[in-house]
């Protein structure tokens, strides 16, 4: 029982090191790391390590909010250009800001005007805009 308790206590504690530890990173950090855990295709683990639990996303969509208005924007944006390869072209940060132009592309289409911007505090996204325009590729309906 003592040694259950032990381990329990260093768990908590090592949680909580690693905590700490993901709130002292820059902007830069985050949305390097978000960027590679999205392209990755590991949403959870994006949302648990770089994304507030109150995160306020503006979108074409609207105001979303939290990590359930971030899987709902992921999951929009997987209908809209599905299986879809990345580029980010540029990436743009300044203290808790950042901005990153991006494109898309599938076999039916994809996206040239990708635009996103965020704001990091405490080593977490905070607030993030989301702008892009799905474009059809001719053969596609």
């Amino acid at each position: 029982m003592v040694a259950a308790a032990r381990t329990e206590r260093v768990s908590s504690a090592r949680l909580a090191s690693h905590a700490e530890g993901l709130r002292g990173r820059t902007a830069r950090q985050v949305i390097a790391d978000h960027l590679r855990l999205r392209r990755l295709g590991d949403l959870e683990s994006d949302l648990a390590r770089n994304v507030g639990e109150n995160v306020v996303l503006l979108t074409k969509w609207g105001i979303q909010r939290g990590h359930a208005g971030v899987r709902i924007c992921a999951r929009a944006l997987e209908r809209e250009v599905p299986s879809a390869s990345f580029e980010y072209r540029e990436i743009l940060v300044d203290g808790p800001f950042g901005y990153l132009e991006w494109r898309a592309s599938t076999a039916r289409g994809g996206i040239c005007d990708g635009a996103d911007s965020y704001l990091v505090r405490q080593g977490r996204i905070v607030a993030q805009s989301i702008h892009y325009t799905v474009e059809k590729s001719a053969g596609s309906h």
